[in-house]
């Protein structure tokens, strides 16, 4: 085992677009920040003119249902935060302020490659302070219907396990498996796109959801095509971006995760879950200040079906 070190954004860096959900536009900061500051949030914009910190931590998840929105307890809450987090967790972002003047964070192109791009545009700092992780020492187990997910030991690093399983000959069953480091993070993950049905648009839409997603955002799906006249950007891009969604999501868990995510049919909910079983029992993790050291390449990829195209939907 060796030691990490904390990392910070070598300069402030702005980001502009709309949320997928919302429609509604934001810009967004991501300010350097010192040792042990952590992922913590800035909301500005609000109607009483007043703004809030809010930490980036799995107790201030909100709402789960088809995006991840973190929020305080006086009732602001910021809307989509899952793929900026995994660009910080995917490329070893520990410390940052990020100051957001708007409802959700936004979509840009549907993944977290303009995230990356920001960051790699000014660059990484190293700080003074170890790393501290959160290793898994027992298995939780959390299922909601025909999904289910495991969080279990694995001391290498923090492994990424996702099969999903739909209906149609633009969707199929696909699994892959991604050990996460940044140079895997950037190359097999960080450009996959949300998705959406298309026959689900109008009930969305009703319940105010997808009121911003469009074909330079999202991937839409029309019974066995995909709609895109650009295609997809991998075969598999779909399930993909369900790892994407989990390395997000589970970075809220405050400090890197030593442990192996193993999940059938994910989304943000079933991320949510099982951090909330990793903290309901202290026997299940410890904080520690080592980091692994791989004796292999990262980025293990584990096709598990040949279908054209695959899907993920949360």
């Amino acid at each position: 085992m060796k030691q990490g070190f904390q990392k910070t954004v070598a300069d402030r860096v702005e980001v502009r677009g709309s949320g997928v959900h919302s429609a509604a536009p934001a810009r967004i900061v991501i300010h350097p920040a010192e040792s042990d500051h952590g992922i913590v949030f800035l909301r500005t914009g609000m109607q009483d003119g007043s703004e809030r910190l809010i930490e980036a931590d799995w107790r201030n998840i909100r709402q789960t249902a088809l995006c991840t929105v973190i929020g305080d307890r006086a009732g602001a809450t910021i809307a989509t935060v899952e793929h900026l987090m995994a660009a910080f967790a995917g490329l070893g972002v520990d410390n940052v302020l990020v100051e957001i003047d708007g409802p959700e964070t936004p979509i840009m192109d549907g993944s977290a490659a303009q995230f990356v791009d920001a960051i790699d545009s000014v660059g990484l700092v190293t700080q003074a302070r170890r790393r501290k992780y959160v290793k898994v020492l027992k298995s939780v187990y959390v299922e909601h219907g025909r999904a289910r997910a495991e969080l279990k030991p694995w001391d290498a690093g923090f492994r990424v396990d996702v099969e999903i399983d739909f209906e149609g000959a633009a969707i199929g069953r696909q699994k892959r498996v991604f050990d996460i480091d940044p140079q895997t993070f950037r190359s097999e993950i960080c450009k996959a796109r949300t998705f959406g049905f298309v026959c689900d648009v109008k009930k969305l839409w009703a319940a105010g959801f997808a009121l911003g997603s469009n074909l330079d955002n999202s991937v839409a799906i029309d019974g066995d095509r995909v709609l895109n006249p650009e295609g997809l950007r991998y075969a598999d891009e779909f399930v993909r971006h369900k790892a994407l969604d989990a390395v997000g999501d589970l970075s809220l868990a405050g400090a890197p995760i030593l442990g192996a995510y193993v999940a059938h049919r994910p989304g943000h909910s079933l991320n949510a879950a099982v951090l909330a079983a990793l903290f309901a029992d202290k026997a299940n993790y410890e904080i520690v200040e080592s980091a692994p050291r791989r004796s292999a390449r990262a980025g293990v990829s584990a096709p598990r079906a040949a279908a054209a195209f695959a899907a993920n939907a949360d």
